[in-house]
């Protein structure tokens, strides 16, 4: 999941990239909106794969209640954030959305509980 997370932040670099060059604050570059993209679908797709994957080892393979510790509501709320940002992205993406702060803050946070799920896996680990 970590490997996760450093995709995720790339793409949240290259979003704020974007977002300062919309506001006249960085010079703009054409194919930066594209190499977000790459990045942050993959990501999302990470996130819910990871989000599918720790719930069910914690019940198949450790025979523990998978929602029962704190890393996994960060992990709800990571997922709910991340696929939140995914679909307003997607709405930005194809023209039909102006929630660019909207989809931004929900990107952030979605990093911020991330790098939080991360750390509180840590006693999960064996």
């Amino acid at each position: 999941m970590l490997a996760t997370l450093l995709v995720c932040v790339l793409a949240l670099r290259m979003g704020s990239k974007i977002r300062r060059a919309r506001q006249g604050l960085a010079p703009r570059d054409p194919s930066l909106r594209a190499r977000h993209l790459r990045l942050a679908k993959p990501g999302v797709l990470m996130i819910a794969a990871g989000f599918i994957a720790g719930p069910l080892s914690m019940l198949l393979l450790r025979g523990r209640d998978p929602f029962g510790t704190f890393h996994a509501w960060l992990g709800v709320t990571t997922a709910l954030l991340f696929v939140s940002a995914g679909l307003l992205g997607r709405r930005l993406e194809r023209g039909r959305g102006s929630a660019r702060d909207a989809h931004a803050l929900l990107a952030v946070l979605g990093v911020l509980f991330a790098a939080a799920a991360a750390v509180a896996g840590f006693v999960l680990l064996p």
